[in-house]
């Protein structure tokens, strides 16, 4: 068994611009994330992944990226991130960047020297087409055409939005670039990437013509561009010559991977540490379709994407799991009924922490999710900043959605549900700035914040320590992180119960993993419902945590033990 620090580590997801703005802008920046490492530290994290603080037009926050070695001013500069790389390994977490490699932005200095001038080397660092008559209508994973036409007459191909333009990764001198600029930061301390859309890099360059499969008579861009024969070159060569270079670690968003491939991918050769399963985070709705079309599911159904996803990764490699990220909506929202919220938000949040950290793989934490925040309601569209967020409302509109309707649509699935500004306290803006935020802060959860949570000992935010402290920090630590990892079938298809099996290992990580083990299995239950369950624990059993004050025989709505035997 193959010892990680990542495999140990509790990583914690920061979206800059919500998390904390320490110069009174209304926008979060690199020095508000080392003012909040002190936070950080207490909660327990060791890795922080922070989504991209480049130099950037902001047309996708961040994630449109017009120069990899500078800091966009609204984050701070590169000093600022020099120093919250430093201060951050100084307190014990490693600082993990989000890398956006398949497109830049359209105000990158290649980009806008390949449209001045077609003879310009950078002309090849792009998908240029002189006429796309008899190619593919594609639609973007925004909403319209991936083609945009420029001055000159011709087009660019764009699998975002067209602000985005998809770099040519065919281009030997291009990747080139990209693999210098990637081993400069890690050169500067950062511990390693996520690797953003990565399984977008290889494209049919032919573009075929394609059956239509929407409303706007297009078809879906991933049938052409979404892990493509090929791109195991690109890959295995984007590894050798940058973070398999040493001890890092890479977590890559990878949309398109069968289960046959994941030994590609994350296997002992493989291409990543870990990738981002979506089979039971998308679980709510169908692929390239309107959000509008939310499917109905099943508890059984989420249980067995959950536990085959287990099945799969642990005969190769390492999971990464987690519940909510920047691209998601509150995951309270999603997994139970909305109706519910009120009366059992911390009892939810609560029982679905629980459910997942204790999966065998690295637990990823979304800013605020730790607080158990749940999602706001937007009025119209105008309040939303996310682009592909308006695409929805827009293709909702073209298909003859009402407005209305095209709104139910935005709130169920918006990715600005995530983005919210995180609530440190009861201050105006719940303490996220002294200046009006970039995004309205959440009118749905007064409550939740870091102040009041920590003074509750029965609190959400003290649910995560608590479950932090277990994982890595008792005599449970080698089971929790190393052991094995059974679901136990049980005669009620709304609970949710897995088995960790003991594991004796040395481990030289600095968790607590080294310190004395158990023989005794950790056993996790979730009532998934709303309604009393019966479900009986062995009288040896000790309960390790839950989220009730006991547990006595009946599990109650959404209630999670934790117990070993």
């Amino acid at each position: 068994m193959d010892r990680k620090w990542w495999k140990e580590a509790v990583f914690y997801q920061i979206y800059p611009r919500s998390f904390y703005d320490s110069n009174g802008d209304g926008i979060g920046d690199l020095k508000g994330i080392t003012e909040k490492l002190p936070y950080l530290k207490n909660l327990g994290v060791t890795a922080v992944w922070i989504c991209p603080f480049f130099k950037s037009p902001m047309k996708d926050n961040g994630y449109d990226i017009s120069d990899y070695y500078d800091v966009n001013p609204e984050f701070g500069t590169i000093e600022d991130a020099d120093e919250l790389i430093r201060c951050a390994n100084e307190n014990g977490i490693k600082i993990i960047m989000d890398m956006v490699i398949n497109h830049t932005s359209d105000q990158h200095r290649w980009f806008q020297e390949a449209c001045r001038d077609r003879h310009s080397k950078y002309r090849n660092y792009y998908i240029f087409k002189d006429n796309i008559d008899g190619l593919a209508d594609l639609r973007s994973n925004f909403g319209g055409s991936t083609w945009t036409q420029i001055e000159d007459g011709s087009w660019y191909f764009h699998s975002f939005a067209k602000e985005q333009p998809d770099l040519n990764w065919e281009c030997e001198e291009m990747r080139q670039e990209l693999y210098d600029m990637m081993n400069w930061w890690l050169d500067k301390g950062v511990s390693g990437f996520r690797m953003d859309a990565i399984t977008f890099i290889k494209k049919d360059l032919s573009f075929p013509p394609m059956p239509s499969d929407g409303e706007d008579g297009r078809c879906d861009v991933g049938k052409c561009c979404l892990n493509r024969p090929g791109i195991d070159e690109f890959l295995h060569e984007l590894k050798l010559n940058t973070y398999g270079r040493g001890d890092f670690v890479t977590v890559a968003e990878t949309p398109g991977v069968p289960n046959e491939d994941l030994d590609r991918y994350i296997g002992r050769d493989g291409h990543f540490s870990m990738i981002f399963d979506f089979s039971y985070t998308d679980i709510d709705i169908n692929p390239g379709d309107l959000w509008l079309h939310q499917r109905d599911w099943t508890i059984e159904e989420f249980k067995d994407k959950l536990f085959t996803n287990q099945r799969l990764v642990k005969k190769i490699g390492w999971a990464a799991n987690y519940l909510e990220n920047h691209d998601q909506p509150r995951s309270i929202g999603k997994y139970f009924p909305a109706g519910d919220i009120p009366e059992y938000r911390t009892q939810m949040a609560k029982a679905l922490g629980a459910l997942f950290f204790f999966l065998k793989g690295t637990p990823f934490v979304y800013q605020g999710q730790e607080l158990g925040m749940i999602n706001t309601h937007f009025d119209n569209i105008d309040e939303l900043d996310d682009i592909n967020s308006k695409g929805q409302f827009a293709r909702c509109i073209e298909a003859g959605y009402s407005e209305a309707e095209a709104m139910e649509s935005v709130n169920i699935r918006s990715r600005d549900q995530s983005r919210l500004p995180m609530q440190w306290n009861s201050d105006k803006n719940f303490g996220f700035s002294v200046h009006e935020p970039w995004l309205a802060c959440n009118n749905q959860c007064d409550l939740q914040t870091v102040e009041l949570e920590s003074a509750d000992k029965d609190s959400v935010l003290n649910f995560y320590k608590a479950m932090i402290q277990l994982r890595n920090h008792s005599e449970y630590t080698q089971t929790l992180i190393y052991g094995d990892l059974e679901d136990v079938e049980t005669d009620n298809a709304g609970i949710i119960v897995y088995r960790r099996k003991p594991v004796q290992i040395e481990c030289a990580c600095g968790t607590g993993a080294n310190a004395e083990s158990t023989d005794r299995s950790v056993y996790v239950v979730v009532n998934m419902t709303g309604e009393d369950v019966g479900y009986a624990i062995p009288e040896t059993a000790d309960v390790l945590m839950g989220n009730y004050v006991d547990y006595d025989g009946t599990l109650r709505p959404y209630e999670t033990v934790v117990y070993a035997v």
